[in-house]
């Protein structure tokens, strides 16, 4: 390595011996990248462009075994840490400044058994890695819906995919978990082991320790499904908006719904003449037959003249990967908030729209996702998650690209998740969720009844709060 233990000392910014860093060198099999090193400023970098972060170490692990040694490491010389699987959350928590970053993206290793229709998944891999190795038997495991997305980070906050409705979230679909404690012990997670652990990671976040694998049932699916993407005018915003939230009352489990107000991309994928144009964009995906699929969700295509229509069938990973070219790493700087409403009424849809309106970044998307159906049917205490009733999440994806309008942008986005407020219980979904600002504490309000057992399961696995870069739970015994 290039850099002296000297100038490695003083990056750590900490007092850290020599022979700790000796040590910990000398028992890493991956890769240490610190400030001096030439891959340093590339490494660091998450999706979220506004997100500029330095830590003092990046430990690019290669197995469990690294884990432990970045866990013994940091916490034996009193540093912070921040772990990093797809480094994609809205939020940037995979660094921090002056933290060692415990670094999983080179653990992408994916494992199907075909016979009992599982899959063992590295906390580095993304939902592209799962999705390559799962279609090549026909199945498909509930994940989220741009491919680059990291698996651990999406699965520990919740999940949410296009077969939601019919499998339910990732969390619902998880069957243990290997997990590395702030103590550097490993462990597994299941509904027999450990079980009081396997109930806070499925939902709580990486609050716990670090997954190092995840072990998922599969769902039979593919290799095609039929997608509906319809871009309608914005001046037929109300109709369509109206149409939609009373088509999910009824739609079956297979069809997942989202009713994003948004505009064309300037993108190769669409005419050039609709670029800019702001649009209302009914796309889901049936979770089944895909000639099934299209007779069900063709009155979605019909609910006024669409400026565009590119509802059709298409491979499974194909749909896994079309928001991919509008989400790529380091190109917006974004802001998120969302906010979970039970209702729809007639009266918050027009707000919506006229929020809609405002937004005077063309990268920027509002988000209704349609919930319930499997979601619902799984209790609100038998996962950390707390309650699934509500009917709709509103995600204000604000994204621009100058760092000039930043504070306007944040601002914009904050009231109008305060205004939404009103209009709901106040409960977030985390994966979704840039901070943690609200007029309500927002952990207490979403986690709900489960908030008090989660505390005291953290204070068990991790009684100094050892990983607190997260929406983090204090341990409370």
């Amino acid at each position: 390595m290039k850099s002296t233990l000297h100038a490695i000392s003083n990056s750590l910014g900490t007092e850290v011996p020599e022979a700790a860093i000796e040590n910990f060198q000398a028992n890493f099999k991956g890769k240490l990248i610190f400030r001096d090193d030439k891959d340093y400023d590339t490494s660091r970098l998450v999706w979220n462009k506004m997100i500029d972060k330095y830590p003092s170490v990046i430990a690019q692990c290669t197995g469990v075994a690294d884990i432990i040694s970045a866990v013994n490491f940091a916490r034996d010389n009193n540093m912070s840490v921040s772990v990093r699987g797809g480094g994609h959350n809205v939020a940037g928590n995979a660094v921090g400044d002056s933290v060692l970053t415990i670094d999983l993206s080179n653990m992408r290793s994916v494992r199907v058994d075909p016979i009992r229709k599982t899959a063992n998944v590295q906390g580095g891999a993304t939902w592209l890695d799962v999705d390559h190795e799962t279609q090549a038997f026909g199945l498909a495991c509930p994940g989220g819906v741009v491919s680059e997305t990291g698996v651990a980070g999406l699965t520990l906050g919740g999940g949410l995919s296009w077969m939601r409705r019919k499998v339910g979230m990732s969390i619902d679909n998880l069957i243990g978990a290997d997990v590395v404690l702030a103590n550097g012990n490993f462990v597994h997670a299941s509904e027999k082991e450990n079980a009081d652990l396997f109930w806070a990671v499925r939902g709580g976040g990486g609050n716990f320790g670090i997954v190092s694998n995840f072990e998922f049932k599969l769902t039979d699916l593919g290799p095609t499904v039929f997608f509906t993407a319809c871009m309608y005018p914005r001046k037929e915003a109300e109709k369509v908006l109206s149409y939609w939230v009373n088509y999910t009352k009824n739609a079956p489990d297979n069809i997942t719904s989202d009713c994003i107000l948004w505009a064309v991309p300037e993108h190769p994928n669409f005419p050039e003449e609709l670029h800019n144009h702001k649009v209302i964009v009914v796309a889901g995906m049936y979770a089944g037959k895909a000639e099934e699929g299209e007779k069900k969700m063709q009155p979605l295509r019909e609910i006024a003249t669409p400026l565009l229509d590119m509802s059709n069938v298409y491979p499974y990973k194909m749909v896994q990967q079309m928001f991919d070219p509008f989400l790529e790493k380091q190109k917006l700087n974004s802001y998120w908030k969302c906010i979970y409403l039970d209702e729809l009424t007639d009266q918050l849809q027009i707000r919506v729209i006229k929020r809609a309106a405002e937004v005077q970044n063309p990268q920027s998307l509002i988000s209704i996702r349609n919930l319930q159906g499997a979601i619902s049917r799984v209790g609100s205490d038998e996962t950390a998650f707390g309650d699934r009733n509500a009917r709709f999440l509103l995600s204000i994806d604000t994204m621009w690209l100058n760092d000039a309008d930043n504070e306007r942008n944040m601002n914009w986005t904050r009231d109008f998740f305060n205004e939404m407020q009103g209009f709901s219980q106040g409960k977030v979904y985390f994966n979704f969720n840039s901070d943690m600002s609200s007029p309500s504490d927002i952990l207490k309000v979403s986690f709900g009844n489960n908030f008090q057992k989660l505390s005291a399961i953290k204070a068990k696995y991790d009684p100094n709060n050892f990983f607190n870069l997260n929406a983090n739970i204090k341990p409370v015994k």
